[in-house]
């Protein structure tokens, strides 16, 4: 099961919400990480669209949580405008909530995804042990988005390959590929996965700057067509 929360509206349809947050991670003077907060927000949205978009769902609507002053709230939208853009969605609707009675050391937001589904596709699986396996990006964190931005899988490739039918797809996070990968195939031995361009499976993900997706044989050529440069093929045995 994915990062999400699902609730049922009515017999036919699901609510999907999703989140993130980052912390010490911006521009304040005690910050571990110094980045603009468009910056800061954008990656804490990609880590929430991904969650929602691969269970399947069609997001609504975006809620942030700014605890990082009121002067910096047309920042942190705009990062959520870029991803948004980048995924042609610049219809969904921003709200949220600042904290202005008091400030903080460091930096500090949250950001909820909301989105919708149909039960019926929610109930559709796919049969993982019989699939081929790659991971799109690069696990990076921390100064590495920065230093290595051409390395992300780009929301763009994300939501052409989550359109693919007959494809799983699961962003990794901050516990690497391989407990991603666990908890796509229960109980398949570790030992055994390999990478064909020598990844780092088992480092942090941070952001969602990558994500697996589980495909049958016959469309390895398509998921290689979208994903150009930033493929690599896993073997999990």
């Amino acid at each position: 099961m994915r990062d999400a929360l699902y609730i049922s509206i009515g017999q036919e349809e699901q609510l999907v919400i999703t989140s993130d947050n980052s912390g010490s991670v911006g521009m304040r003077e005690q910050d571990t990480v110094k980045v603009p907060y468009k910056t800061v927000s954008f990656y804490s949205f990609r880590v929430a669209i991904m969650e929602c978009m691969a269970s399947g769902a069609k997001p609504i609507s975006v809620v942030i949580q700014n605890f990082c002053g009121n002067e910096a709230w047309d920042e942190i939208a705009s990062g959520v405008r870029k991803g948004l853009s980048e995924l042609d969605m610049e219809n969904v609707p921003i709200t949220g909530s600042t904290e202005s009675n008091f400030s903080l050391s460091q930096s500090a937001m949250g950001l909820i995804v909301i989105g919708k589904r149909s039960i019926l596709s929610s109930m559709e699986q796919n049969d993982l042990q019989h699939q081929n396996v790659a991971l799109i990006g690069l696990p990076l964190v921390g100064d590495e988005v920065v230093s290595q931005a051409d390395m992300i899988a780009p929301l763009s490739i994300f939501k052409e390959i989550c359109g693919v039918r007959g494809v799983t797809v699961w962003p990794v996070g901050s516990k690497g590929v391989l407990h991603e990968l666990e908890r796509m195939f229960p109980g398949f031995d570790k030992n055994r996965v390999t990478s064909s361009s020598k990844v780092d499976l088992i480092k942090s993900g941070g952001p969602s700057t990558s994500f697996l997706v589980a495909y049958p044989f016959r469309l390895e050529r398509r998921i290689i067509e979208i994903a150009e440069k930033h493929f690599n093929k896993l073997i999990v045995g």
